[in-house]
C-alpha cells in the first residue's frame, strides 16, 4: 500500500488551524479518502499532562510560590509527546495508507519557544535538535492572522485561557510564523490568509492539497 500523506496546519492560538483541519478532513472524507484527524498537544499520556499545565491546572513550586513549568521543561515535554504521538498514532496510519492531518507539529514548539527566550536563535538551535528524528510533514499549511483578530477570535470562543495568551506575547508569534520557512528551508510550507472568509481559506487549503496529491 502506498504511504499516506502527512499534512500539518500552522498558526497562532485563534488563527483558525482546528476549523480548518475540520473542513479539510470532510471534503477528504466525501472525495472517498481514508483520513485521519490529530493534533498537538496530542491525546496521549504527555499531551494531556501538557494541556493542564496550558490551562494552570498543574504548577510547580518557586521562590515567589506556585509557577508555571520553565520554557525549558514545556519544550522536552513537546518533544517527548510528539516521539510518542508518532510511533503510537501517525506513523501507523500513514503506513496504512491514511491521509493524516494534524492541528499543530514542531513548528509550534520552535515558534513559541522562539518567542519566549531571549536567546532566540539559540533556541531555535535547540528545539531542531530535540526534533530531528521527528518525520517531516509532506504539507504545512500556516495560516497567517494578525494578532488582535486572533485575540477577538479567541475571545469569542469557550475554553479556559492559556499561558501563552498574552498579547504581546502573541504579536511576536505572529512575526515569527510569517518568516518560518527561514528555519524549515527544506519544508514545503506554503502560507494563506487566514483572516479571509473561512470558506475561502478552505478552498485554498484544498487547492494546496490538491497539488501535493497530484505530485504522488
Amino acid at each position: 500500500m502506498i504511504e499516506g500523506h502527512f499534512i500539518v496546519l500552522e498558526g497562532i492560538d485563534g488563527a483558525g488551524t482546528t476549523t480548518q483541519l475540520q473542513l479539510l478532513s470532510g471534503r477528504l472524507r466525501r472525495k472517498g479518502l481514508p483520513v485521519h484527524s490529530t493534533r498537538e498537544p496530542s491525546d496521549g499520556p504527555i499531551g494531556s499532562l501538557l494541556r493542564q499545565v496550558l490551562t494552570g491546572r498543574v504548577v510547580v513550586p518557586g521562590v515567589a510560590g506556585a509557577r508555571s513549568l520553565s520554557s525549558a521543561a514545556m519544550a522536552l515535554l513537546f518533544a517527548a509527546d510528539r516521539m510518542d504521538h508518532l510511533d503510537s498514532e501517525v506513523i501507523p496510519n500513514l503506513l496504512d495508507g491514511v491521509t493524516v492531518l494534524s492541528d499543530r507539529y514542531d513548528y509550534s514548539s520552535v515558534a513559541y519557544q522562539a518567542a519566549t527566550d531571549e536567546h532566540a536563535e539559540a533556541a531555535v538551535r535547540w528545539i531542531r535538535i530535540l526534533n530531528e528524528r521527528a518525520r517531516r510533514p509532506d504539507l504545512t499549511i500556516v495560516l497567517d492572522v494578525g494578532a488582535e483578530i486572533a485575540a477577538k477570535r479567541r475571545r469569542e470562543r469557550a475554553g479556559r485561557p492559556e499561558i501563552y495568551d498574552d498579547p504581546e506575547f502573541q504579536t511576536r508569534l505572529d512575526g515569527f510564523y510569517r518568516k518560518l520557512e527561514q528555519h524549515f528551508p527544506n519544508d514545503p510550507i506554503v502560507h494563506l490568509d487566514g483572516e479571509r472568509d473561512p470558506e475561502a481559506v478552505a478552498d485554498q487549503i484544498w487547492s494546496a492539497v490538491e497539488a501535493l496529491r497530484a505530485r504522488g
